[in-house]
């Protein structure tokens, strides 16, 4: 299903990739406008979880979620206020994971559907994905493993594989 409206896209980083005891500590939108948003989490009490190899890719140490961290209520109050509808990502199986241990320990129901890009790509245009991706990369120039970059990067590749003429264009 191909739609030709910007999407908004969502990318989270986290603690580790382990799908049992992780949890996100940075989340990052790319609304439909092209408008950034990201917020650190300050880790929920109950979560213990914490990846030195993780950090190296992120380069988010705990502490400075600690001390610069938005509780996870006001982070998910905060989607809520910025997302309706369907917001796409790109990891659906970790992002949707995350997600939920975010709006679980706000004790808040989502006001949004999360859903892969790919459900929104035709074929040739999941195939032309990767390569054009790290175009972007290449051509923003932006640091990968942040969350408002990587949504852009979403955000962007998007726009490039559903408009070829846009292709060699930056945003």
């Amino acid at each position: 299903m191909t739609i030709a409206e910007p999407p908004a896209f969502i990318d989270f980083e986290a603690s580790s990739l382990d799908l049992i005891a992780s949890y996100p500590i940075e989340v990052g939108l790319s609304l439909p406008d092209g408008v950034l948003h990201s917020w650190l989490i300050r880790p929920h009490v109950l979560w213990q979880d914490w990846s030195t190899s993780a950090e190296a890719i992120h380069g988010i140490p705990r502490d400075e979620l600690q001390r610069e961290g938005h509780d996870v209520l006001d982070v998910a109050q905060a989607l809520n206020e910025r997302l309706n509808g369907v917001v796409y990502c790109d990891a659906w199986t970790f992002d949707s994971f995350w997600l939920h241990r975010l709006y679980r320990a706000a004790n808040v129901t989502p006001a949004f559907t999360l859903e892969s890009v790919s459900a929104i790509l035709e074929p040739e245009q999941i195939r032309l994905w990767p390569d054009t991706r790290q175009a972007v990369i290449e051509g923003l120039g932006l640091p990968v493993h942040r969350a408002a970059n990587d949504a852009l990067i979403l955000q962007e590749t998007w726009r490039r594989v559903t408009d070829p003429e846009t292709e060699d264009q930056s945003p």
